[in-house]
């Protein structure tokens, strides 16, 4: 192995600011990549899509669990996937254990779900044995084929307006990398992380950073999402 030169404190301290400069270009770079998020058309869900849940027969609306937003990661565990019965595969297992305390997410008025072919007994098992506490549904129809994730993982965003659904992004290959903290999933989403440094559309609800922040126990079932600042814009 052909190691980097051995260096000063000094010299040390200049590459990294010398590197934290190209690291603060990233990070503009990744928010202004989600400003133009917020500002994608949003696609209509007309078609009717139904899941088996924990607690029987559900429609896409239905996993929106009253929220505003749907995140959906479509992972591979069923019958011909390397590890059936005893465990998805293994980079959607990966994904899985990446995933941080829903609370922060449900607290953006945000619920995020994963979902497959593998029938719920089995879904909750792997769930049991390996830790696992997100909502996890069973594909029974097309849902699959028509988001794209018929035959590779990948994360489909949805929002709602009443009953009405909309798709509004999906990232899937390398992209799914990136996810699992509370902040990736909300700056893949139409809303965003609904903070008030954000660039969005006029309208769009927010809040100032910090002040929604709470411990994962503390946020109670009640939490209120964001305001809406004036009239909502599609």
């Amino acid at each position: 192995m052909k190691t980097p030169p051995i260096v000063s404190l000094q010299e040390w301290e200049a590459a990294h600011q010398q590197l934290l400069l190209e690291e603060k270009k990233l990070t503009r770079a990744r928010d202004a990549l989600a400003a133009e998020r917020r500002r994608m058309p949003w696609l209509a869900v007309e078609k009717e899509y139904e899941f088996d849940g924990p607690e029987g027969k559900a429609s896409l609306l239905d996993l929106f669990e009253g929220r505003r937003q749907l995140i959906v990661y479509r992972a591979f565990f069923e019958p011909g996937v390397f590890g059936w019965p005893d465990h998805a595969c293994r980079g959607c297992s990966m994904v899985a254990d990446h995933v941080a305390h829903l609370a922060h997410l449900n607290a953006r008025d945000t619920t995020l779900v994963f979902a497959s072919r593998g029938p719920q007994p089995d879904i909750e098992r792997v769930k049991v044995r390996m830790g696992w506490t997100m909502p996890w549904y069973t594909i029974t129809d097309e849902f699959d084929t028509d988001f794209g994730v018929d035959e590779w993982h990948g994360t489909n965003a949805f929002i709602r307006d009443g009953d009405r659904v909309f798709r509004t992004y999906f990232i899937n290959s390398r992209g799914d990398e990136a996810l699992g903290n509370t902040w990736s999933y909300l700056d893949m989403t139409a809303l965003g992380r609904q903070e008030e440094w954000e660039d969005s559309p006029e309208g769009y609800p927010q809040t100032p950073p910090y002040e929604w922040w709470n411990w994962h126990d503390e946020y109670g079932e009640d939490a209120e999402p964001p305001k809406e600042r004036g009239a909502r814009t599609p």
